[in-house]
C-alpha cells in the first residue's frame, strides 16, 4: 500500500466522520446517520467515476472503503461529544481529506485524457460533492454554498497541481506542496473570516 492510498482512506474516514455527527444533530437514528456519513465519504468519488464512465465504481472495487466507513459509525459514537475537543484536529483532517481527493481526482481525469481544465473540476467534484449531498440530506444550505472559501480551495489546489505535473515536479512533492496551498486557503479563509462576496438580491 502507498501512502497516498492509506492517506486517502483516511480521508475517507474523516469524512464519514463529519457526516454522522451532522446527521446526529438531525435527531435520525443510527442507520439514517449511517447512510449520510457513508454518501459523505464516497459521493464525490462516486458522481467522478460515473462522469468519467470508470467501472468498476472506486468503492465497490475496494471493500477497504465501506469497511473504513463502518468503522466510522461505532468509534463516532463511542467519542460522541468529546470530538468537540479536537475540532481543530478534524478541521485539518478534513481538509487535508479534501486536499487529497481533490488530487486523486485529477490524477484519475487526466489518465482518462481529459483536458486540465476538466480534470480540475472532477478533482473539485471528488472532494466536495459528498459534503453537499451531506448538507442536503440534513436540510442544509450546502455549507460550500454560503460561508467558507471550500471548492476554491481544491480548484486553486488543482491549478497548483496541475503546474507541478508541467515543470516535471517529483509526484511526493508536488502531492505536499498542493495540500499544503489548500490547508493555507482554508486556514486563512477561517482565521479571517474570508468569504466570496454574497450574491445581491435580484
Amino acid at each position: 500500500m502507498d501512502v497516498i492510498y492509506l492517506l486517502d482512506l483516511f480521508g475517507t474516514f474523516v469524512f464519514a466522520i463529519s457526516g454522522i455527527r451532522m446527521a446526529s444533530r438531525t435527531d435520525m437514528d443510527i442507520f439514517g446517520a449511517s447512510v449520510v456519513g457513508f454518501v459523505t465519504a464516497i459521493g464525490g468519488g462516486t458522481v467522478r467515476d460515473l462522469l468519467l464512465d470508470s467501472h468498476p465504481i472506486t468503492w465497490m472495487a475496494d471493500m477497504n472503503y465501506p469497511i473504513v466507513i463502518l468503522a466510522a459509525v461505532p468509534f463516532t459514537f463511542l467519542m460522541g461529544k468529546k470530538l468537540n475537543n479536537y475540532s481543530k484536529t478534524l478541521f485539518l483532517f478534513d481538509t487535508i481529506g479534501i486536499a487529497l481527493f481533490t488530487i486523486i481526482g485529477m490524477e484519475k481525469a487526466l489518465s482518462f485524457g481529459l483536458n486540465p481544465f476538466m480534470a480540475g473540476m472532477m478533482g473539485m467534484i471528488s472532494a466536495v460533492v459528498g459534503g453537499i449531498t451531506r448538507d442536503v440530506l440534513c436540510r442544509e444550505v450546502p455549507l460550500i454554498f454560503r460561508k467558507e472559501i471550500y471548492a476554491t480551495a481544491c480548484l486553486a489546489g488543482a491549478v497548483v497541481f496541475y503546474l507541478g505535473i508541467e515543470i516535471d515536479l517529483p509526484d511526493n512533492l508536488n502531492y505536499l506542496l498542493t495540500t499544503g496551498v489548500i490547508i493555507g486557503i482554508r486556514t486563512v479563509s477561517i482565521r479571517w473570516n474570508l468569504a466570496l462576496p454574497k450574491m445581491k438580491r435580484v
